[in-house]
């Protein structure tokens, strides 16, 4: 089943995208398979919580896992950083988060 993600790219517009649940993706995965950000200036880690190039303003209220450890370690330090940040490779892609709205964080 899909469901419907609205994120905002770094020149600010809006892309209403279809999201898979059944193959374990992320947010950073989903961006990068949209070509929403530039090859090379998100998920530089892979995935690990260990840079913060997929770092994302949550912009509603869709009830998200609560952050672990390495996300918030790695926002600790991160730049441009928010009370709605988040890492999108954290964010998994489940029906919970059907209608989530996410804007790309500035490249730092």
């Amino acid at each position: 089943m899909d469901i419907t993600i609205k994120i905002t790219d770094r020149e600010g517009v809006i892309h209403e995208v279809k999201a898979p649940t059944d193959m374990n993706m992320n947010i950073m995965e989903l961006v990068r398979a949209y070509e929403l950000a530039p090859e090379g200036t998100i998920g530089i880690c892979g995935g690990m919580a260990m840079c913060a190039s997929c770092q994302c303003y949550v912009l509603n209220n869709v009830e998200l896992p609560e952050m672990g450890q390495d996300e918030e370690a790695m926002l600790w330090e991160a730049f441009n950083v928010k009370e709605n940040s988040r890492l999108g490779c954290q964010i998994h892609i489940t029906p919970d988060i059907d209608g989530l709205e996410v804007e790309l964080a500035p490249e730092s």
